[in-house]
């Protein structure tokens, strides 16, 4: 179901004032039998502002960005914990995804981490296996995140079948040379250049935790 603009009327309202006042000094000249000089100087004084009133909502509508329509994701609200994990790295996992959904734009989520599903958040498929494609692939070799904004228009979509059919944008952060964390949302070109810093950051935390976790276990 498509977002509705809360700022549509507010872009309007200069157009319509505009467009009104003008129409309006029209009528009242039409029916002056007679124009006086200081009459005549308030008329194009009136002409100048509606004009002005009319450019500036035209300059709004191209101007003012528009939120980004949003949909009602295709899934089930779900939290799940590869079994097994260390208690603190349930909790870093259930912190960080908590964040994520709750700060950004991010609907779903799920962190593949050295060849296993480690979670899987927020609205999701039924669908649990995460086969790493082309698009995932290049994250991890790389290091470098990922943005589609709008993911129906990328031909590779297919492969992040284990998010929401209908899933608007996609973010694919790297997780150290292991992993990578991939978000999704329900509308398109919805991450601000802030909400990426805030997921690299996040990322970057998780994989000082992940790091400690092989290190624990090798030891």
């Amino acid at each position: 179901m498509a977002q509705s603009d809360p700022n549509r009327v507010l872009r309007l309202l200069p157009i319509v004032v505009g467009s009104l006042a003008g129409s309006l000094l029209f009528v009242n000249r039409l029916f002056t039998p007679e124009l006086t000089d200081s009459q005549a100087r308030s008329d194009v004084l009136g002409v100048i502002a509606c004009a002005i009133l009319i450019l500036t909502g035209l300059l709004w509508q191209q101007i003012q960005p528009r939120l980004p329509d949003s949909v009602e994701l295709i899934g089930k609200e779900r939290f799940e914990l590869k079994p097994g994990l260390p208690e603190f790295i349930q909790a870093e996992l259930a912190w960080a995804s908590h964040l994520l959904l709750t700060n950004t734009v991010t609907r779903s989520l799920v962190l593949w981490y050295d060849g296993e599903v480690l979670l899987r958040r927020g609205i999701l498929p039924d669908r649990q296996e995460v086969v790493p494609g082309p698009i995932v692939q290049r994250v991890v070799e790389k290091q470098k995140p990922v943005y589609l904004v709008a993911l129906k228009t990328y031909p590779g979509k297919i492969e992040f079948n284990y998010l929401p059919e209908n899933t608007q944008g996609v973010i694919c952060q790297p997780v150290g040379k292991q992993g990578v964390l991939i978000l999704g949302a329900n509308a398109p070109r919805s991450y601000t250049r802030q909400d990426e810093q805030w997921i690299a950051a996040i990322a970057d935390k998780l994989e000082y935790s992940l790091s400690r976790k092989i290190s624990v276990g090798s030891g």
